[in-house]
């Protein structure tokens, strides 16, 4: 990475950072992806019981074999192995976790998180339940405001997860959302987090790199 494109995440990062804290959230701005994983590994409690969202970000820095590795319970409804049965059940305990770890879909330069998802574990999860919420986002899902996260929604992230899941969705094709009617629909609900809520800690740690969708 170029010492000009380093020098703009890290004055774009911090920008967001002292956004978030003025909303209330504990947040954190981290050049590369090791320095943020060794920050998520030294804040995780031994022995807690963590909700997985369905995050790209997580695996990509590694986070996820480093906690299988050290033995803490995983709730993650993303483990091909489960049943249909078995993964809606991994949701349901996902809101009771001592630690909800996922990402957003975008997070403006005013400190809000803007997030769409299709069944709504994530979003509910991250709004309320969980004793910590914390939130892994790379530099590039920072926006300028909340119809600029939307539209980055429709246009990237809605079609990249739809496609990951093969899901038989119009954005499939177009690579754009289309407000379609499909059973398989991913866009069903819409949240914008503000601020902190009074009852939940979310912690937000932003990655001065390209990750996730």
């Amino acid at each position: 990475m170029s010492d000009l494109k380093q020098w703009h995440n890290s004055i774009t990062g911090q920008r967001v950072v002292k956004a978030l804290e003025k909303n209330n959230f504990e947040a954190y701005y981290f050049s590369t992806r090791e320095e943020a994983l060794n920050h998520l590994l030294d804040v995780i409690p031994d022995h807690s019981k963590l909700g997985i969202g369905g995050s790209s970000t997580l695996r990509e820095i590694g986070l996820l074999n480093k906690l299988k590795e050290k033995g803490f319970t995983l709730y993650d409804h993303n483990d091909q192995s489960l049943t249909s049965e078995e993964k809606k059940e991994q949701r349901y305990k996902q809101l009771s976790s001592d630690i909800f770890l996922a990402s957003s879909n975008a997070i403006t330069l005013k400190g809000e998180l803007v997030n769409i998802d299709g069944i709504g574990n994530r979003v509910a999860s991250m709004s309320f339940g969980p004793q910590k919420v914390i939130i892994v986002a790379g530099i590039n899902k920072v926006v300028r405001d909340i119809e600029e996260g939307l539209q980055r929604i429709r246009m990237y992230a809605a079609p990249l997860n739809t496609k990951r899941h093969e899901s038989p969705n119009p954005c499939i094709k177009t690579g754009e959302c289309q407000d379609c009617q499909s059973t398989a629909r991913i866009c069903n609900i819409t949240n914008i987090i503000h601020r902190c809520p009074p009852l939940s800690k979310i912690e937000v740690v932003v990655i001065g790199e390209q990750l996730g969708f």
